[in-house]
C-alpha cells in the first residue's frame, strides 16, 4: 500500500520544500494551501521529477469545518504516513491595535486550532497502524515572548509544548512528533505579516527554506522531538532559560518593532 505525505501551506516557501523532500523520498504527496494555482504548479513539477502520485487538496485552515474535511479526504483510503503541520500566520503590530485583529484571530485559528485538529488525526491515524511521523513547524519565537508579535509567539510556544507532550504521549507507539524551530527564513511570511524591510531581523541575512526544510526533515528522520535550525538560533532559544524574562521580552521588542 502507498505511502503518503499531507503538508500543509505546501503552495510556497517551507511547505514548498518539504513537499519536495517527502516526493524524493518515495512517499506519495497531498499538498494543501489555499492558493490552488500554485499547488497545482507544483503538482506537476513533482510529478515530473519523482516516480510519485500528488493530489491537491485546496482548504482555508482558517475553518476547523474545512481542516476536518481536509483531513477526511486526504486519509479516506489511504495510508498517511507522514504530516507536515507547516501552515502559519502572523501579524505585526500592538496588541491594542483594533486593525489587527482579524489576521491575529486567523493566525489562531491556523496556527493553533487547525495544527491541533491534524495533529490529533494524525496521530490516531497512525498509531493504529503502529507507525507514522509528524513534523510540527513552531519557530524560535515559541522560546520566548514577541512585543508587536505577541500574538504569533504565543502560538508558536502553544505548538512547542503541544508537540513535546504529543511526543511524549506517543513514545513506543511507533508515532513520533518533531518539533522544527526555525528563526525568520527567507520566505513570503515577513511580506504577508506587513513588515517586510521594517524590521530589523527581517533585514539580516537569512536562511534559505530549502536548507530550513531539508534540517527539519533530517531531524523528523531521527526521531527528534525539537530542532532548532541555526547556531544562532540555538542562542536565541537557550537564552531565555538563563536570562530574566522581562529582557528577554525588552530585547525581542527591539527587533520586533516597527521602523517606519
Amino acid at each position: 500500500m502507498a505511502i503518503w505525505a499531507l503538508v500543509t501551506g505546501a503552495s510556497e516557501g517551507l511547505g514548498r520544500e518539504f513537499a519536495t523532500l517527502a516526493a524524493k523520498d518515495g512517499f506519495d504527496v497531498i499538498l494543501t494551501a489555499r492558493s490552488v494555482d500554485k499547488l497545482q504548479a507544483h503538482a506537476t513539477s513533482l510529478r515530473r521529477a519523482y516516480t510519485v502520485a500528488v493530489e491537491v487538496i485546496p482548504a482555508d485552515l482558517t475553518d476547523p469545518v474545512a481542516v476536518e474535511r481536509l483531513w477526511d479526504q486526504a486519509s479516506r483510503g489511504r495510508q498517511i504516513g507522514v504530516l507536515v503541520n507547516n501552515a502559519g500566520l502572523g501579524h505585526n503590530g500592538d496588541l491594542t491595535d483594533a486593525e489587527g485583529w482579524p489576521r491575529e484571530a486567523d493566525s489562531l485559528a491556523v496556527n493553533v486550532i487547525a495544527a491541533t485538529i491534524l495533529l490529533k488525526r494524525a496521530a490516531a491515524h497512525m498509531k493504529a497502524q503502529g507507525s507514522g511521523r509528524i513534523i510540527n513547524v513552531a519557530s524560535t519565537a515559541g522560546f520566548m515572548p514577541g512585543p508587536h508579535m505577541a500574538v504569533y509567539h504565543a502560538t508558536k510556544a502553544y505548538l512547542l509544548s503541544l508537540s513535546e507532550a504529543a511526543s511524549e504521549e506517543l513514545r513506543g507507539s511507533g508515532v513520533t512528533v518533531t518539533a522544527v524551530c526555525p528563526g525568520p527564513t527567507a520566505t513570503q511570511f515577513f511580506a504577508a505579516a506587513e513588515v517586510e524591510k521594517k524590521l530589523v531581523i527581517s533585514r539580516l541575512p537569512l536562511p534559505t527554506a530549502q536548507s530550513v526544510a531539508l534540517a527539519g526533515w533530517e531531524a523528523m528522520n531521527k526521531g527528534r522531538r525539537v530542532k532548532v535550525v541555526g547556531g544562532m538560533n540555538k542562542l536565541f532559544a537557550f537564552a531565555p532559560r538563563i536570562a530574566p524574562r522581562r529582557m528577554i521580552a525588552f530585547m525581542a521588542g527591539i527587533f520586533l518593532k516597527k521602523r517606519w
